[in-house]
């Protein structure tokens, strides 16, 4: 299992993003990355400088938003709809995306019930609720 600390983490994005400013060939994986990250302009001076900001802490408390994170949960959200994984997760994310007519907003949406389930199963010190994630995804879609 795949499982790098935060510093391999952070460098893959990194390095990533700069194989393809140098338009090298990228695996899938990087590809995906570089895709989530394009999206992400405001990030894009934080991967290109990996010794700056490496061991940078973005505090919630402060207003910041940890992008290593984000588009960290950019991949796991991918990586759910394409096994569709809790099960349903696909239908409900397609149907987000219909209604905002737009992929990146939909992912976006995703997120917050993500970070909702993850939250909970934290404080709680209990697994992951797939069921409530599911739910959640179902109050965000309209209709």
């Amino acid at each position: 299992m795949f499982n790098p600390t935060r510093d391999q983490a952070r460098l893959f994005f990194c390095e990533a993003w700069a194989k393809f400013r140098r338009h090298e060939p990228l695996t899938d994986m990087e590809g995906l990355v570089v895709e989530h990250i394009g999206r992400h302009p405001e990030y894009h001076a934080i991967v290109e400088a990996p010794e700056r900001y490496q061991d940078h802490d973005w505090r919630p408390e402060q207003g910041a938003t940890n992008p290593f994170l984000h588009l960290s949960m950019h991949l796991a959200i991918s990586e759910q709809l394409s096994i569709d994984q809790p099960a349903g997760v696909k239908a409900r994310y397609k149907k987000l995306r219909a209604a905002l007519g737009d992929e990146h907003a939909a992912q976006h949406q995703v997120m917050d019930c993500l970070a909702e389930m993850i939250w909970t199963a934290q404080r709680y010190n209990q697994p992951p609720d797939g069921s409530a994630y599911l739910a959640c995804l179902e109050r965000k879609c309209p209709g």
